[in-house]
């Protein structure tokens, strides 16, 4: 029997099916979740349970991020900032020992979880990516990304703090027009109901040529944001390298 590399990067798809039946989120190359509390006090045992049963793998792997109303986890192999299949194993041993403690996971957005998980970036319109992520990199005291660490390639915050910044090429200056946009990814469960929220709130859809893997919106001025998420962005990457359209 061949043994399996746990540490190869799994699909976008691969990775939501992985998260899913345990109640967790694929966000970005990473497996993440909220655990509502009531209270510091639990918000640190839960903190504690998850590093426990992260065991040797907690530092590598696991970031936790407490307040008094929601613990979120995320599992990620951050040497190269993407969900492989020890990852994936890491959130079930994970989510089985916070279930253990009489603790759920938060679903989809409700009155009682009226903000699930999700990631914010900030992408960069230019025409020489190379002449200014210098900039960007040294202002921010960010670190290359390292799911692309490529001279154009993305730039993260090494804490996991601030969200991260990617570059999108241009062939020509765009006057008139924002060339900082955000692009919000939730879960691809979320997505269709913060569109329509947003429209209702008075934005205006500017196309969902690109959905599932993102609707682009604006409010009453013009700006932009992106709400993302990871479906259709495997099959749409496997056209783009192999030419087929």
């Amino acid at each position: 029997m061949q043994e399996v590399n746990l540490d190869l990067p799994l699909s976008r798809t691969a990775a939501s099916l992985a998260a899913g039946p345990i109640g967790w989120r694929y966000l970005l190359g990473s497996l993440t979740v909220a655990i509502p509390v009531r209270s510091m006090t639990e918000a640190v045992h839960v903190a504690a349970t998850a590093v426990s049963a992260a065991g040797e793998h907690a530092d590598g792997h696991l970031r936790i991020d407490l307040r008094h109303d929601r613990v979120e986890l995320t599992v990620q192999t951050r040497a190269t900032g993407a969900v492989s299949e020890r990852d994936a194993r890491l959130a079930r041993a994970v989510a089985e020992s916070i279930d253990r403690i009489g603790l759920r996971a938060a679903g989809v957005t409700s009155d009682r979880t009226p903000r699930p998980v999700q990631r914010l970036e900030v992408a960069i319109d230019a025409t020489d990516i190379l002449a200014i992520r210098p900039f960007w990199k040294a202002v921010l005291a960010f670190a290359d990304d390292p799911a692309d660490d490529s001279p154009t390639g993305g730039l993260i915050d090494p804490t996991g703090q601030l969200p991260a910044v990617w570059f999108q090429p241009m062939d020509a200056p765009r006057p008139q027009r924002n060339r900082v946009h955000l692009d919000l990814t939730v879960a691809h469960d979320e997505a269709e109901g913060r569109v329509k929220a947003a429209i209702e709130a008075g934005g205006v859809l500017v196309t969902d040529e690109y959905a599932r893997r993102f609707w682009v919106l604006a409010d009453a001025e013009g700006n932009e944001v992106c709400v993302c998420t990871w479906a259709d962005r495997d099959e749409w990457q496997w056209r783009q390298v192999s030419g087929a359209e």
